[in-house]
């Protein structure tokens, strides 16, 4: 198995809404805000090559909406998710499977794109993958909440169930894949988190459980959590085994840092040194 960070994008977010009830005193320490309170993210997929499978787990914002849409969100940095792959040697007909913790536009844009002869049409953007996400997490997308509306849009996933190349997880044998996977209901429902188990290690990449390495302490939760009390105990449960255990996190937003270990303290679990999948 070869794991390679496939780097999708970066862009911007209100501080705020990132670091919820943390006052901005304590989150612009390590996530320094710019004159419209925005802070520096990334949109970091993770691709797995591993025997005749190619599997990409996520794939950020994509490039299918308007120029309005983006102008909220800054994006910045030259790097995109189909000259990652290249930069990599791959194609995205290469793909075998795409793996989307879940549907939020951050996390799913890339997976559609314009039909280049209809730009008014939307396909896969993995013409030969399957794509997987849950079923539950599915339901939930198409009838969103009010306060996740703008989250879930569906131009980035409609297209692959009526295209045939939509794979509910949670009702399929999971042996197809090199990795498992944990779920978890804080941030939005049935959020898939992959565990992958590479060279004697564990990695986990953390989504929107944990966004960024600041994210590690517990109050520490986006103000877009549905459910932030119950992303509190699934962060308290999830960090104490992966301390215990020696998992290394990979973070998909943080734009600065790629993994981390962990390490127990007097003011409870941080990390303790940063690093990259190269450095493994």
């Amino acid at each position: 198995m070869t794991l390679h960070a496939i780097e999708a994008g970066f862009f911007k977010l209100d501080g705020g809404a990132m670091f919820g009830i943390v006052p901005k005193a304590l989150w612009q320490k390590t996530n320094p805000a710019d004159n419209n309170n925005q802070v520096e993210l990334a949109t970091r997929c993770l691709l797995i090559e591993s025997g005749n499978k190619l599997v990409l787990i996520d794939t950020g914002l994509g490039n299918k909406q308007s120029d309005k849409f983006f102008s909220y969100y800054n994006r910045w940095g030259k790097h995109s998710l189909e000259t990652s792959l290249k930069a990599k040697g791959f194609h995205k007909d290469d793909i075998t499977d795409v793996f989307l913790t879940h549907l939020h536009f951050d996390h799913c844009g890339g997976a559609v794109e314009r039909n280049p002869q209809k730009p008014e049409l939307f396909q896969p953007a993995f013409k030969n993958a399957v794509y997987h996400t849950h079923s539950k997490h599915w339901e939930w997308a198409n009838k969103p909440n009010a306060r996740e509306k703008a989250s879930f849009l569906k131009e980035n996933f409609e297209p692959i169930a009526k295209n045939s190349q939509l794979n509910f997880i949670d009702k399929s044998r999971n042996d197809t894949l090199p990795f498992d996977y944990l779920v978890f209901d804080g941030h939005t429902e049935k959020q898939l988190i992959p565990k992958i188990q590479y060279k004697e290690k564990t990695i986990v990449y953390t989504a929107d459980l944990i966004p960024t390495l600041a994210h590690i302490p517990l109050p520490y939760i986006a103000g877009y959590d549905v459910r932030p009390l119950q992303t509190l105990k699934e962060k308290t449960a999830f960090l104490t085994e992966a301390e215990e255990k020696g998992f290394y996190l990979f973070f998909e937003h943080d734009a600065h840092n790629q993994m981390c270990s962990l390490e127990k303290t007097e003011k409870g679990i941080r990390h303790d040194a940063s690093f990259s999948l190269n450095t493994i």
